[in-house]
């Protein structure tokens, strides 16, 4: 049989991650996500699927972040009736994701038509909650190092990638007539620096190899960000203001929380309040406490979370209260999400931070191309919210240390483990020309064939396996 992969997102794009596979008559989808940022790639959400939802037999997910699996209540909505392959906490926090994925497509709808922003008399949301509720029966779950069969000649194991709770390295094995052939996902790659999560397992061997490219062409040094934290949240609360934090809610808030509560004990910053203003951010918290075998040994987040409430850690819960925070004019943490400001509670803090001078607005992370973080990192001094131009008069910091993905060193010393030479090598999830510089430096260290794949492009991969 011939094994084919057509790339229906993440190329030439960091977002939108989803890769189509055909081993002869099995054909299955890895990764199901939104495109997110710049409006040309967010508009590919709302066209018909490049291939009827209704052939792909399965879907095979490398973790929980939305460009991983967002669009899969509408891939369902359209047809798609298999199961759906991914980690224990990976299952979770779909069902978290998902569900406030729906709920802010919902209320930004209802929001455009109250307000008149929308070109369409009466917007309408991608997918709603009902959608997401047809997914979750599908979703089928396991541990790492498990070999799954998901028909009668692939079989997947995952790997920890050290991204994200339950992320995943994922091999692919595909046996044909006379032989097995191997693909590795390396989905999204975490630190090797990480406090919570472990380094990514090694790989040693691939047929084919797809990875990912966020920080591909750009060293990003691990330095300890307490010390841009003490000096950050100092500066903030000197000036008689408010310190807002934009974060991703799983992963980066409860890394971002540890840090706060030890710099706290230590006395280095204010014991002020800290507001986790995000209802997902809140219920995957809780999820950790879960999943403690998928953290780094000696990582007891629960009994750091009961300690902080008891002190400075308030969970805000309610619409009504969320609205409350913005009467708070100095000295509070507020973290909200999303962490690159495409959506939820994290607006309605900007829009009213934004244009206060004495407050900061920390970005603690990867902002990708066409989102609001990016423009704000970009230096706009204007940015539209609500259908608004709000005018940024606050500070704005940035930690990048705080990024969940390798940084260019960290993926080589991670491609270097495999030492049979990929027949292919294909460079995705990151931004135009840092792929190609990546791919070019991909060939020059260890002479693979590193391939650049353009939206909706197809490649064979192997013939008569």
């Amino acid at each position: 049989m011939d094994v084919r992969i057509k790339f229906l997102g993440a190329a030439e794009t960091v977002t939108g991650s989803r890769y189509l596979v055909d081993a002869g008559d099995f054909r299955f989808l890895f990764d199901c996500g939104l495109f997110q940022g710049l409006k040309d790639y967010r508009l590919r959400n709302w066209d018909e699927f490049p291939v009827d939802p209704a052939t792909i037999q399965c879907v095979v997910l490398s973790h929980a972040h939305i460009d991983h699996i967002g669009y899969l209540p509408k891939l369902v909505k359209e047809g798609f009736s298999g199961s759906i392959y991914c980690t224990h906490p990976t299952a979770d926090l779909a069902e978290l994701m998902l569900l406030d994925s729906a709920k802010l497509q919902e209320e930004e709808a209802q929001f455009a038509e109250k307000k008149g922003y929308s070109k369409h008399e009466h917007p309408k949301p991608l997918y709603t909650v009902d959608d997401v509720k047809a997914v979750l029966p599908l979703l089928k779950s396991y541990g790492y190092n498990e070999r799954i069969r998901i028909h009668n000649t692939v079989e997947i194991v995952y790997h920890d990638a050290g991204h994200l709770l339950g992320s995943a390295i994922t091999e692919v094995f595909i046996t044909g007539h006379s032989q097995t052939k191997k693909l590795v996902f390396s989905g999204d790659l975490g630190r090797e620096t990480s406090a919570m999560l472990h380094t990514p397992t090694t790989i040693t061997q691939a047929d084919v190899l797809i990875v990912e490219s966020t920080y591909g062409n750009k060293d990003n040094p691990y330095t300890d960000p307490a010390n841009d934290f003490v000096r950050i949240a100092n500066e903030t609360f000197d000036r008689g203001g408010v310190l807002l934090i934009p974060a991703f809610a799983v992963g980066r808030t409860q890394g971002i929380l540890y840090y706060l509560r030890q710099l706290m004990k230590e006395d280095k910053i204010p014991d002020v309040p800290v507001y986790i203003d995000s209802p997902m951010a809140i219920s995957a918290t809780y999820l950790f406490f879960k999943h403690t075998s998928f953290l780094k040994e000696g990582f007891d987040l629960q009994e750091f979370v009961k300690e902080a409430e008891t002190n400075m850690l308030v969970f805000v819960r309610s619409n009504e209260h969320s609205k409350g925070l913005n009467e708070i004019s100095k000295n509070a943490i507020i973290i909200s999400s999303s962490g690159m400001l495409t959506g939820g509670r994290i607006l309605h803090h900007l829009y009213h931070r934004l244009p206060r001078e004495q407050d900061t607005v920390l970005l603690a992370g990867f902002q990708a191309e066409g989102t609001r973080g990016r423009r704000l990192l970009d230096g706009e001094k204007k940015i539209k919210i609500f259908g608004e131009e709000v005018q940024v008069k606050c500070a704005l910091a940035y930690i990048s240390s705080m990024s969940g993905h390798a940084d260019k060193g960290e993926l080589f010393r991670w491609m270097s483990h495999i030492t049979d030479k990929p027949k292919l090598t294909f460079v995705t999830h990151g931004e135009m020309p840092d792929l190609e510089i990546y791919a070019r430096e991909i060939r020059k260290q260890f002479g693979w064939n590193a391939v650049v794949p353009q939206y909706l492009e197809s490649f064979t991969l192997f013939n008569g396996v």
